[in-house]
């Protein structure tokens, strides 16, 4: 994450546009997964299988989504679903990237105490 973005020289009319841009360019909403994707590949147990000296079987796909205090959750993902999923979890971290700009003007705005709307 990088620090605060500095507008000292915009006017408050141009931080405005600037929000409405960024409130245009979100991603849809129902599209958006929080996590990471993982590749893993797994042993299967059998002595003779390529697996047991090897990389093992995969690569499998599983996403993985950490929350505070407990461990991460794990799903598994199809290989079919792998550009949506990608997809959704570019989708989460340009909603974020673009929500932090949003909040870093509105803070500009408040802290030269104009009008927030």
């Amino acid at each position: 994450m990088t620090g605060p973005i500095v507008f000292d020289k915009q006017s408050v009319p141009r931080l405005r546009r600037r929000r409405a841009t960024l409130l245009r360019q979100l991603p849809p909403q129902e599209e958006m997964l929080r996590g990471s994707l993982i590749e893993r590949y797994n042993r299967c147990g059998k002595p003779n299988c390529k697996c047991a000296a090897g990389r093992g079987h995969g690569p499998k796909l599983y996403l993985s989504v950490s929350h505070a205090g407990a461990r991460p959750l794990m799903q598994y993902v199809p290989m079919d679903y792998h550009d949506d999923v990608a997809r959704w979890l570019d989708n989460y971290r340009q909603c974020r990237r673009i929500l932090d700009e949003i909040c870093e003007i509105n803070f500009e705005i408040l802290r030269r105490r104009e009008r927030l709307e």
